[in-house]
């Protein structure tokens, strides 16, 4: 094939058929620089002979057409033929001779050929025009017109957005950010050492006063690298910074054209001999020159915003990587959400900054630029103008410094709010149980009102300084206009100077503007700055503590070793040394508080080595004592990274005793769970953590007491199938800390752990018969049983505290606990038992419709419905709707005649031209000029600053009440951090965005309209291009919202994934480490930062498409009202084209300000959407009914339940399937039954937590289904499984209504357990409780909740599971107090330890939602039924029966 050739000799494809089958045909560049010239010029070589043939002819050569101009064509013809490419130089040097030879003959016609040659030459340059052109339209963003077209016509999806170049992508942007922050810090750190090593000397006396030196300094913070963000930053991205900084040089430079063309113009119209030539000229330049200015910056906002995208993505993944590696002391230093915050707000601050970095050296060129070019104009006067300018600047940073002040009391209201709102969104359904919603909707509100009151006094000062800023023009001209008459009466307001001087005014206003506000957000930006340095500074987690030396026999040894959480602190584990050796399990044991977890720790090299040294040799695989899940299929979270292989994973599942769990679950093992575990009951999520570390290939296992959260007889199966000596892990070395003592005996090694050192270590038999302090150990929690039954020990202790420890250490690691207490905050009292209670169906299509526990988000697409908007208005009140609307009318129709007042002043020139001015008329003119500058006043201003307050008032109040009246389910499925967005993110958009865009938007439009109206009064024929101009802009306008809009809520959605993942990690940080996943981890982060960017990138391009396109509008606005001025230059006066076009000049800005306005209004309008959404949520039952039970209602206490059935949602399988019993009054009822067997489900019926799906309970006779939710919940009382309590004082934790006194509540205190303790604090009840009971220990938490139930002194009291997060001392402290003090009520308790209800009248024993066996202990043992059983795998026999 001759295209081969072809191809080598261009270097590209010559034809490929796939160019034309698509909706833009093109050809193949090879192609039409080829074939496309060849063709015109094969032609020409055909007519050649013919051509040539009249050259042999002898005739006359005519010489007299040898003019100058003829040439000079022929000289230039020669140039451009030469400049031609080699391939058509050599053709159409030969063409040009023949051409030359037969042009002077006489009668010789090329005509003909000619034409044809030049009509074949435009045909063939078709394409490679076209090519040509499409370059040309990619700088102005055309490649972006399908995404928008597409996007107008069904709703943008992820799916739809481009991949990223690799320049773009995170990984790139990281690595490249990395480089020279190493590099930059590596720098800062030696500087701070030689300063340090050359301050040394002199500090060596003294050594008190050097203490507390550190100390200040440390206070003070400065002992972090600092200013080497800015560098690395500007290292790193430099190019693009200069890049953008020259384009917007060459529009700053520009910008200033435009005004010296109006002045010529206005000249034009005044002189009438001069040409008409002249003013097309002129209109024509005034069109290019603004074009050029349109397309300088969109390629320097394009540039700038690109910038902003990829700092932000180099520090979020900055962030992310250090929060990996982070040392413990800076992890105690902030809190997860801090971390998040870094991640979120710092770094956008960034973004925006850089956005406008350039701003900092164009504003004050722009300035100096236009006050020369005045002078020029007005001569000194222009100082009167500038006076005023710079007059403004301190009062409006008076009134900033003000409004920030309002802002940070604003902040802090509003963390206040969201802190509790938080808290009572994590503990909802404590709320729920005790009916104390009304007290906490109360706290909210009193707070909200509060922030509201500093919200309006907030509003006024901006209006105050919005009216200073829209007067400042007419203020500024006013003064230098009346100066500039003053001064002399020769000079005199020609139109030229006047127009000229306003357009100049009009450049001087945005810089005046911007630098003030740049300035404020670069200080703010400072701050972040500051915290991502000491972030990004601080130490790395020592590698070095744990060695990895594979000669060492032992698999783990610790020589000597003391481990402190922190550098300087005393260490807590002391001369630890220990070997174990391959293969073996080592049990640790001690009393709480003894170190048992700080050792996990430090074998994981979580903490500081003050002496010795860890070597361990193999991976290792931790399972924590509070499982960590992740937000993923359960799948996902066994393999953590590893390879599927089917049948380990089932060998696997089935040994942790997931089996049956996961028949219950909806999707098998592709149920995903939600965030924190949330759909898993505590011991399954502890089950699954062990699965993980079981399915894990490491050598070494590390087990913090993972048998605590399950129950006795699963703990039993777990120790015997998985980490005892016959489990699936036996041929691995296993380090495991428990309470349970039945297992010690089956161990290789008992590791026994007192006050941070290891007192003893030897085999069981060995340290039984030593009498130390194992010994000891055993008879603390054997209690009063025979050693010989051990063995067979009831594991009360097993089920014990779900995080005993925190009580000692939770010094070390508050920060650790936090999370892990949150965790457990919301994993529990969320239990979601309706996954687990489905029965498996045959029906693979029914199975995935409980899959997915938390729904996707719903984004609303398409259009923002009209009736949001109404909404809206109605909500801010109709009366003020009308009067804003008016008043902003009124305030146009002022500054439209002040301008038309000032086009008629200037026509005196004309009409005093050679004669005195009039002082009267002088005055009259400058007196009308400021009244009409002054009628702007900012009545509407204000009066949309009170009714934005009245509308958020009145949504936030809805939507708290709403969200208050939701039924327990709803929480179930709903991430809280969706809901806590509502109040937090939205909310802010309705009190702060939408009231600025909506002001923005209203002066935009009657900008637009009055500008359009004036520029028609000047020139009458306007009015014609207006209605294709609207129809263009509509369409552009709506295509590009349509795309917009739908690329911010991809934007907003693809954007808490990211968040989300970092907080997860940094929860389960220890675990990630242990399991050296970090790398994964830090892919995962950049693809969920990459699919985010896809939706920024094409939102930022879409801003540029809009751009180019509306300022093109705007242009032509421009070029027609300079145009229709040239041709009417006779009817029309000089002061009305000044006037018109100074008008058309500003409305390039204005047009693309009203649809970016329109779109930020319409995207703002969301929030009113998304809280109107929650403000319309399905509401559970009323509080209170008409049918109201007595006050005294339940007397007796007697329960029946009546057939009774539920079930979590519609479309799932029951939970209780027809429960029919009768319990009496005063009865003792245990509840027993297999994790998802009903048991919890039976107390949220009680509560009607749930509602019934069928059949009822009666309480006393009363239907509780016919009474109101308050009164059923406030007359039962209910221990709950986790002690919840709210931040505030211990009085509120206990009495939110404040109902009862003093004395009752040191009454239930003292009969708590608590006495001593409260009364040992400083301020007593008034004692501040943290954050969900931060400074209390797990025990003291507990007894705060026994004390609520005491102070309820209701006939009904629910246990549920209360004893399962304490040591056994508490547990027996609630034991004897309930028996004592609950004598005269139905106990129902719902136990995982069989223990704890052996006493009871009856138990029921629950299987799949029914009730298998109801009836006394003894009765239940004689049976040997599913009662027996249980208690067999626990342990208790008929004789342990009878001694209790």
């Amino acid at each position: 094939m001759c295209a081969a050739p072809l191809e080598e000799y261009c270097g590209s494809v010559f034809w490929n058929a796939s160019y034309l089958e698509r909706e833009d045909p093109d050809l193949p560049v090879c192609l039409e620089q080829t074939v496309l010239v060849w063709i015109p010029l094969g032609f020409l070589w055909l007519c050649a002979p013919w051509n040539l043939m009249s050259l042999c002819k002898r005739s006359q050569v005519n010489t007299k057409r040898r003019t100058k101009l003829y040439l000079c064509k022929q000289v230039l013809c020669k140039d451009y033929l030469l400049f031609c490419d080699l391939t058509r130089f050599v053709f159409q040097i030969l063409l040009a001779l023949c051409q030359e030879g037969v042009r002077r003959k006489e009668r010789a016609v090329d005509s003909a050929s000619l034409f044809l040659f030049w009509l074949l030459l435009v045909i063939c340059d078709i394409f490679p025009f076209q090519t040509l052109l499409r370059e040309a339209l990619r700088l102005v963003s055309s490649f972006f017109s399908s995404m928008v077209v597409k996007g107008y016509k069904t709703p943008l999806v992820q799916e739809d957005m481009w991949e990223l170049n690799e320049v773009d992508s995170t990984s790139y942007i990281a690595q490249r950010f990395n480089r020279h922050m190493q590099f930059e810090l590596g720098k800062d750190k030696l500087i701070k050492n030689r300063g340090k090593s050359m301050e040394a000397p002199s500090q060596s006396n003294g050594l008190g006063k050097e203490d507390e030196n550190k100390k200040k300094k440390k206070k003070e913070d400065t002992n972090y690298p600092n200013s080497w963000l800015i560098t690395t930053i500007y290292k790193s991205f430099k190019w693009l910074l200069i890049e953008s900084a020259f384009f917007k040089l060459l529009q700053d430079l520009l910008a200033f054209a435009s005004p010296q063309l109006l002045k010529l113009m206005i000249s034009f119209t005044q002189d009438k001999s001069s040409y008409a030539w002249e003013g097309y000229l002129y209109s024509v330049l005034l069109l290019v020159v603004a074009l050029l200015q349109s397309l300088f910056l969109q390629q320097y906002f394009q540039r700038c915003f690109v910038l902003g995208m990829k700092v932000r993505t180099a520090l979020m993944a900055a962030v992310y990587k250090k929060a990996l590696v982070m040392s413990n002391d800076n992890r105690k230093e902030s809190t997860v959400g801090e971390t998040v915050n870094l991640m979120s707000a710092d770094t956008q601050r960034f973004n925006d900054v850089t956005n406008f970095i350039h701003l900092l050296w164009s504003c004050p060129l722009q300035i100096i630029v236009s006050i020369i070019f005045l002078w020029l104009e007005l001569g000194p006067s222009t100082l009167a103008g500038l006076a005023v300018m710079v007059l403004m600047v301190p009062i409006n940073g008076f009134l900033a410094n003000k409004a920030r002040n309002f802002q940070v009391k604003n902040m802090k209201y509003k963390d206040k709010r969201m802190k509790i709102m938080n808290e009572m969104l994590n503990g909802i359904k404590i709320l729920k149980l005790f009916a104390w919603e009304p007290s906490f909707q109360a706290q909210v509100e009193d707070i909200r009102g509060e922030e509201l009151k500093v919200m309006r006094k907030f509003s006024y000062l901006s209006s105050v300084s919005i009216f200073i800023f829209s007067c400042a023009p007419a203020l500024v001209s006013l003064a230098t206009f009346a100066v500039f008459v003053g001064v002399s009466s020769d000079n005199i307001l020609t139109a030229e100077k006047a127009f000229t001087s306003i357009s100049l005014f009009n450049i001087l206003r945005f810089p005046l503007a911007m630098l003030p506000m740049l300035i404020a957000s670069i200080v703010q930006t400072m701050v972040s700055k500051k915290r991502l340095e000491k972030f990004l500074g601080g130490d790395d987690l020592d590698s070095d503590i744990v060695r990895h030396d594979p000669s060492f026999n032992s698999v783990i040894s610790i020589s000597d070793g003391s481990f402190a959480w922190e550098k300087d602190s005393e260490p807590l584990l002391k001369n630890v040394s220990l070997d174990i050796k391959p293969g073996r399990l080592v049990a640790v044991v001690g009393a709480v508080g003894s170190g048992k977890s700080s050792l996990m720790s430090a074998l994981l090299g979580e903490m500081h080595s003050t002496k010795g040294f860890i070597n361990i040799r193999g991976s290792l695989a931790f399972v924590p004592q509070q499982a960590w899940i992740q937000n993923a299929t359960l799948r996902d979270n066994i393999l953590f990274g590893s390879p599927y292989e089917e049948q380990r994973f089932e060998d696997i599942l089935e040994a942790c005793a997931l089996g049956p769990d996961l028949k219950l679950l909806s999707a098998g093992d592709l149920t995903e769970i939600g965030e924190k575990g949330i759909n898993l009951s505590g011991g399954q999520k502890q089950r699954v953590s062990l699965a993980r570390a079981a399915y894990s290939e490491a050598d070494i296992l590390l087990l913090d007491d993972p048998l605590s959260a399950v129950d006795s007889h699963v703990g039993k199966h777990l120790f015997d199938n998985v980490i005892g000596p016959k489990g699936i892990l036996k041929n691995r070395t296993r380090v495991l800390v428990t309470h349970g003592i039945s297992f010690l005996p089956y161990v290789d090694e008992v590791v026994v752990l007192v006050n941070g050192q290891v007192s003893e270590v030897g085999s069981y038999q060995s340290l039984r018969a030593s009498k130390g302090a194992f010994s000891d150990f055993l008879d603390t929690y054997a209690k009063e049983q025979n050693i010989e039954d051990l063995e067979t020990i009831p594991e009360r202790d097993d089920a014990q505290a779900d995080s005993p420890l925190e009580d000692a250490v939770s010094f070390t690691l508050k920060r650790e606990n936090s999370i892990r207490r949150s965790q457990r905050g919301t994993g529990s009292s969320f239990r979601l038992r309706k996954n687990s209670t489905l029965k498996p169906t045959e029906d693979v299509g029914k199975t995935k419709k409980g899959q997915r526990l938390i729904e996707k988000e719903t984004m609303e697409t398409g259009q923002v419905k009209f009736s949001v908007y109404l909404q809206y208005l109605r909500a801010m009140g109709w009366w003020y709707t009308f009067w804003i609307f008016f008043i902003y009318f009124i305030q146009n129709v002022a500054f439209i005649g002040q301008n038309l007042w000032l086009s008629d002043w200037t026509n005196d020139a004309a009409d005093y031209y050679n004669i005195t001015y009039p002082a009267q008329k002088r005055d009259t003119r400058v007196g009308v000029f400021g009244a009409l500058g002054l009628a702007q006043v900012f009545l509407g201003t204000l009066l949309l600053a009170n009714a934005s307050v009245n509308a958020s008032r009145i949504l936030h109040s809805r939507l708290l009440n709403n969200i208050l009246r939701v039924p327990m389910l709803f929480f179930d499925t709903t991430p809280i951090g969706r809901v806590v967005n509502r109040f937090a993110k939205d909310m802010f958009t309705v009190d702060e965005a939408i009231p600025q865009s909506f002001r923005s938007w209203i002066l935009c439009l009657l900008g637009v309209l009055g500008t359009l109206f004036v520029i028609c009064l000047a020139t009458p024929f306007f009015t014609i291009i207006i209605i294709p101009l609207a129809v263009i802009y509509f369409f552009v306008q709506r295509f590009y919202v349509a795309t917009s809009r739908q690329l911010r809520r991809l934007d907003s959605v693809s954007r808490s994934p990211i968040y989300s993942h970092f907080s997860e990690t940094v929860s389960g940080l220890s675990v990630i480490r242990a399991y050296n996943h970090q790398e994964r981890f830090l892919k995962h982060n950049e693809v969920t930062i990459d699919e985010n960017l896809k939706s920024v990138y094409p939102w930022i391009v879409s801003n540029r498409w809009l751009a180019i396109r509306l300022e093109f509008l705007g242009n032509l606005v421009v070029f027609f009202a300079a145009l229709f001025a040239v041709i009417s230059r006779n009817s029309i006066d000089s002061g009305l084209v000044g006037l018109s076009i100074s008008y058309a000049l500003n409305v390039t800005q204005t047009l693309n300000w009203l649809v970016r306005m329109t779109s930020e209004l319409e995207t703002n309008i969301v929030a009113v959407e998304r809280v109107s959404e929650y403000s319309e949520l399905e509401n559970e039952a009323p509080w209170v009914t008409q049918d109201r039970p007595s006050e005294k209602w339940p007397e007796a206490g007697r329960l029946q339940f009546v057939d009774y059935k539920v079930r979590y949602r519609p479309e799932l399988d029951l939970v209780l399937k027809g429960i029919s019993c009768d319990i009496g009054s005063t009865e003792k009822i245990g509840i027993v039954g297999r994790t998802g067997a009903g048991k919890s489900s039976l107390t949220n019926c009680l509560f009607r937590i749930i509602e019934a799906a069928d059949g009822r309970i009666l309480i006393d006779n009363v239907d509780i289904s016919k009474i109101g939710l308050h009164d059923l919940r406030n007359r039962l009382t209910i221990i709950p499984q986790d002690p919840v309590l709210f931040s505030g004082t211990l009085r509120m934790n206990l009495d939110p209504f404040d109902k009862f006194s003093d004395e009752e509540l040191w009454r239930v205190l003292e009969l708590s357990h608590l006495k001593n303790y409260v009364a040992g604090l400083k301020e007593e009840l008034q004692h501040e409780v943290a954050e969900g009971g931060e400074n209390l220990s797990v025990g003291q938490r507990q007894l705060l909740c026994l004390a609520r139930a005491l102070l309820r002194k209701s006939r009904i009291l629910i246990l549920d599971e209360a004893t399962a997060a304490v040591d056994l001392e508490t547990d027996d402290l609630i034991q004897t107090t309930i028996r004592k003090e609950f004598s005269h009520c139905t106990v129902l308790t719902i136990a995982h330890r069989l223990h704890s209800i052996m006493d009871s009248s009856r138990v029921m024993v629950l299987d799949a939602g029914q009730i298998v066996e109801f009836d006394s202990p003894s009765n239940l043992m004689e049976k040997r039924g599913h009662f027996y059983s249980m208690a067999k795998d626990a342990g208790i026999t008929a004789e342990n029966l009878t001694s209790l």
